[in-house]
């Protein structure tokens, strides 16, 4: 079994996390950390090298882009029984990794996943509290999910192999790779199935927990989500029967979105100002979607 960790330029996430990892490992055999390099020069292999007497591996993928990282991780695991992605900004909690085996194994689902909880340094921003940008979905263990994002999931390695797949490169830059993936292992007959008590810890840096970044990231993952669904899509009437949906839903949390978020204004409401931005923005990310444009998350200044 690996547990597969993308970093870029970030050492001190990887000083956080390898140590959780170690310690979620432990008497597992042959249980291994990949560290999957992202950066254009090897920045992260004097980090890494700080933990070479425990059972970690470091390789580094220069193309940018969080689909080659991944798909860097599925070329170095080809040999494993299991693999199971999380950030280098995340933190597990304990039985982290014991919830997802004992869900797999209870199940046999392809695929678990698991909740996300963030933390912030101080005290955050009490209008994006009340916009739950931060907040990530939930539900009972063992519930099946059509969808699930890569960095608290726990993935079959021969499923993947069989059905040949790959976390797409169009999605590199923009982020949505995962939904993209996850949807095709479901297309594929694969099942996703939730583990509410495998909780990671999300660390928000100073830099995220503003109004300006939840608002971009507001756009962007509307963004990314509509163009994932119209991607998977079959071509002919099920294309045509994707964008009709990102379309409607686009519209409908643009108006009434805007709406609550102008109500919210007027009448002193935090909350409904809030969340009616955050709905608004969403969609808006999808209909710009839907006239091809992407919003790049992960583009930088060197590429």
């Amino acid at each position: 079994m690996t547990i597969i960790v993308l970093t870029y330029k970030r050492p001190e996430g990887l000083a956080g996390i390898v140590p959780m990892l170690f310690y979620e490992i432990r008497g597992l055999a042959d249980a291994e950390v990949l560290v999957v390099d992202n950066d254009v020069q090897p920045t992260a292999r004097e980090a890494v090298a700080e933990f070479s007497g425990g059972p970690i591996r470091y390789v580094h993928e220069p193309v940018p882009g969080i689909s080659a990282a991944r798909n860097r991780g599925l070329a170095e695991t080809e040999d494993r029984d299991v693999i199971v992605f999380i950030d280098d900004d995340e933190r597990p909690l304990e039985g982290w990794l014991s919830n997802l085996l004992d869900t797999q194994r209870a199940t046999g689902a392809q695929a678990v996943s698991g909740p996300v909880f963030s933390e912030y340094d101080g005290v955050l921003d009490p209008w994006i509290v009340a916009g739950r940008f931060f907040k990530h979905p939930r539900y009972a263990t063992g519930t099946v999910i059509p969808v699930a994002a890569t960095n608290n999931l726990l993935l079959l390695r021969s499923f993947v192999a069989e059905h040949n797949l790959r976390f797409d490169r169009r999605f590199g830059l923009s982020g949505g790779e995962d939904s993209v993936f996850t949807r095709q292992l479901t297309a594929a007959g694969g099942r996703i199935v939730w583990c509410d008590e495998a909780r990671v810890r999300d660390v928000i840096p100073a830099e995220r927990a503003t109004r300006e970044w939840v608002r971009q990231r507001a756009l962007r993952l509307g963004n990314s989500e509509a163009r994932a669904k119209m991607h998977v899509a079959a071509p002919g009437l099920p294309a045509l029967g994707a964008r009709m949906n990102v379309l409607a839903r686009g519209l409908l949390r643009v108006v009434g979105g805007g709406g609550k978020a102008v109500a919210g204004r007027l009448i002193g409401s935090l909350e409904l100002n809030a969340r009616g931005t955050r709905a608004l923005l969403r969609g808006w990310g999808m209909i710009q979607a839907l006239v091809g444009h992407e919003r790049l998350e992960y583009q930088r200044a060197d590429d």
